[in-house]
């Protein structure tokens, strides 16, 4: 905490205690309470509202959160969802024809819709009223909405400006609540809020911190239906506190499996089940669905790692890899994998005929979204933000623009610098590893802007062995004594000798498969001592 600034004081305090109540207040976000005032109207007239959200987790989040919300104030509300396979992200034409058969009287959209100019002025002249949620980059044109809640837009006076379209959306509820002069526990929400924070990668900080914590100390032991069912599936039985990463590589892969594959409507069923037996028979269903969705990115996965080794990795300063038959809902996945993997900005598109969509991910702080910009007049679309980017390109493009990114890519790359790993952390000889793992919860959640302290250990190997997935699976004798049980993913080819002496730096976790006050390490790096 010394090394960032945080030693002690009211700082150190507040970081390691985040309340609610410190929340920035919400007067000068743009357009909040003129949404507010039109959904209340819609409340209280009965009107119909389509609440339009994102095929991932943060937009199914936020559209659970506000369909409830509108639900429990008396509001009329149907869902419908964006899809990979029927219109692609945004409001799609596809999208607006499953909105207006519900001849709804206003639409909502969850984490789309800054760019969808043209679509909004199509509900707009059929009399359809559109307010706008979303998080992501905004063009200079205006948009045509009723109200537009974005805190990225130019004039909104709300200083945080990093809140995922779940917790833009709780602040909107908030509101609605006032205005309706009803009541409504905004507390039940932040459940959602923490995954669909954490699921998109918002940095944990400030606001985003506060939310997350909360949520997370809520989800250990959830209320929600179709959280507790997918909890359970999950192997998590209360008996910890949840971290960030818990919900970054167990629940919210989950959730975003169907829409990988086909609808994501599932999901969002989920979260909205009543029925604790219902929720479990559909997060069974969801499982399936994740279990699928893995063996197709080991496929798809292996192809593009051999066509990038084919292209010749060596000195290129970005991967631009495709083909016919590589599912676009995965591609995103593999290309950040990829990008991991060979430390260059990566594209991976999956083609249905002459029509290519694709994903793209890249080095830590790397500025994605502005190299892909600079590639706009090779592709059909793109939009995303700095972290993430999805472009569409017709195949007769797709040389050009493989030449495009790498041209843009090292450009940006030869002033890039990336951030530094913060220097690991050695244990000291009294230290119970059940009671360092405790300490280390108060840092969480940690992710994006808050990351995990890696600790040091050095040891003796007692076991070593390759498990299948090719990981490996260690156990450390420590000098002052007691045993360490570690965890390598993908580290299965690098098994060392037992009685060797090694030097690990990985990350401390609960060991779920053991139980009890079990704790293991998740390695990051090895070498010889």
């Amino acid at each position: 905490m010394a090394a960032r600034g945080l030693a002690e004081g009211a700082a150190l305090e507040s970081f390691l205690h985040p309340r609610l109540a410190t929340l920035t207040p919400p007067t000068g976000m743009a357009d909040r309470e003129a949404a507010a005032r039109r959904l209340a109207t819609a409340v209280r007239k009965a009107e119909l509202v389509v609440v339009f959200g994102d095929y991932d987790c943060d937009g199914m989040t936020a559209t659970a959160i506000l369909t409830d919300g509108l639900r429990r104030l008396g509001g009329r509300v149907e869902t419908s969802l964006a899809s990979r396979f029927d219109g692609g992200y945004g409001l799609s034409s596809a999208a607006l024809a499953r909105i207006s058969a519900r001849s709804p009287g206003l639409v909502v959209t969850c984490d789309c819709g800054s760019s969808d100019h043209a679509a909004i002025a199509e509900l707009r002249r059929a009399g359809v009223d559109v307010v706008v949620i979303d998080h992501h980059l905004v063009p200079t044109e205006p948009l045509p909405a009723v109200a537009f809640l974005n805190p990225h837009q130019p004039g909104c006076g709300f200083p945080f400006k990093w809140l995922a379209s779940c917790g833009l959306v709780l602040s909107l509820l908030g509101q609605i609540r006032t205005e309706l002069g009803r009541p409504l526990e905004l507390r039940d929400y932040l459940d959602l809020v923490a995954i669909g924070t954490i699921a998109d990668v918002a940095p944990l900080e400030g606001d985003n911190r506060i939310l997350v914590r909360a949520g997370l100390e809520r989800l250990r032991q959830p209320e929600r239906p179709g959280l507790q069912a997918l909890l359970e599936l999950a192997g998590f039985d209360g008996q910890y506190p949840l971290a960030a990463s818990d919900i970054a590589f167990r629940v919210a892969p989950r959730l975003n499996a169907p829409g990988r594959l086909g609808p994501p409507d599932l999901a969002l069923e989920l979260l909205l089940c009543p029925s604790l037996t219902d929720a479990r028979v559909l997060a069974e269903r969801l499982d399936q669905a994740s279990t699928q969705r893995k063996a197709e990115q080991q496929r798809i996965e292996e192809r593009a790692r051999a066509q990038a080794q084919a292209l010749g990795v060596a000195g290129r300063a970005a991967l631009v890899l495709g083909d016919a038959d590589w599912n676009h809902g995965i591609v995103g996945i593999v290309a950040g994998r990829l990008a991991e993997e060979f430390k260059v900005p990566t594209m991976v598109v999956g083609f249905e005929g002459d029509i290519g969509r694709g994903s793209v991910r890249g080095p830590a702080g790397f500025p994605l979204y502005d190299a892909v910009g600079a590639c706009s007049a090779h592709l059909q679309r793109f939009g995303g933000h700095q972290a993430a980017a999805g472009v569409t390109v017709l195949r007769h493009c797709f040389a050009d623009l493989r030449q495009a990114f790498e041209r843009a890519s090292a450009e940006r790359m030869a002033t890039f610098v990336p951030p530094l790993p913060p220097s690991p952390l050695s244990l000291a000889p009294g230290d119970a590893l059940v009671d360092v793992l405790g300490d280390l919860w108060l840092l969480e959640p940690c992710g994006a802007s808050n990351p995990l302290p890696a600790l040091e250990v050095r040891g003796q190997v007692v076991e070593a062995r390759s498990v299948r997935g090719g990981h490996l699976k260690l156990a450390l004798e420590l000098p002052a004594g007691g045993r360490l049980h570690a965890f390598g993913p993908n580290l299965g080819s690098e098994v060392p000798e037992v009685r060797a002496e090694l030097c690990v730096t990985g990350e401390l976790r609960a060991d779920r498969h053991r139980g009890g006050d079990a704790v293991e390490l998740l390695i990051r790096s090895l070498r010889t001592a």
